[in-house]
């Protein structure tokens, strides 16, 4: 069954339905992120870095390692985040991320960070053979900021299955700290931080809870 849309329909001055999809995915033309925005009362250019960083240049970051899985280079991507993006609004069920995703920085902005990390933007990324995500590191469903210090390009292991790629598997920790948050498990504030510590700490309750991204109270309260 569809579901009704404020922003599309405030957009259209109609009142339409669309159906279910993820806050992650859903994508808004511009009328309908202007109409999200003022609704929430975002400021989609507030930022609030966790450690105040210059801008990188090419060649100068080095993509970390913790547990076996990359980290970013915190002198490059400390993490930032939105102070306008609330628990309030990141647990309505009508905000998507889509609302202010490419509005502070723009999609061919966000390139730059291969050049910072000295990565070679793959050629075909997507689907079966993605092998790279410019990733926020405080995902939006997070509260973070889309600007360049809380993005950067996390990549492989390419001999790996999609799945369990890095930045896959990161997704799924990154809903799952999300899925605490809107459940008031953990703060907001907690889990920004947690994650810019070592969000792989967070990934083997991630896999039981929140499996391919699906998270099952049922699950977090036997766990």
């Amino acid at each position: 069954m569809g579901q009704y849309h404020p922003f599309v329909a405030a957009a259209l001055g109609v009142l339409v339905c669309v159906g279910p999809v993820s806050a992650a995915e859903e994508e808004m033309t511009g009328p309908e992120k202007k109409a999200c925005q003022e609704h929430f009362r975002l400021d989609v250019h507030a930022h609030q870095p966790m450690t105040s960083v210059a801008t990188p240049v090419a060649h100068t970051c080095s993509v970390g390692e913790r547990n076996k899985f990359q980290i970013p280079d915190p002198k490059c991507t400390p993490g930032a985040v939105n102070p306008s993006l609330t628990l309030e609004v990141l647990a309505d069920p009508e905000f998507k991320t889509a609302c202010l995703r490419d509005e502070a920085t723009s999609a061919e902005k966000k390139k730059e960070t291969y050049a910072f990390y000295g990565i070679t933007e793959p050629r075909e990324n997507s689907g079966k053979n993605q092998t790279c995500e410019l990733d926020h590191f405080i995902s939006l469903e997070l509260g973070g900021a889309d600007t360049l210090d809380n993005i950067w390009p996390q990549c492989g292991p390419d001999s790996a299955e999609l799945e369990e790629r890095d930045f896959k598997q990161k997704d799924m920790v990154e809903d799952y700290l999300a899925f605490l948050v809107k459940n008031r498990r953990m703060s907001l504030g907690d889990a920004q931080k947690g994650i810019v510590q070592d969000w792989t700490q967070f990934l083997p309750k991630a896999r039981v809870v929140c499996p391919g991204g699906k998270c099952e109270m049922a699950k977090l309260m036997a766990d």
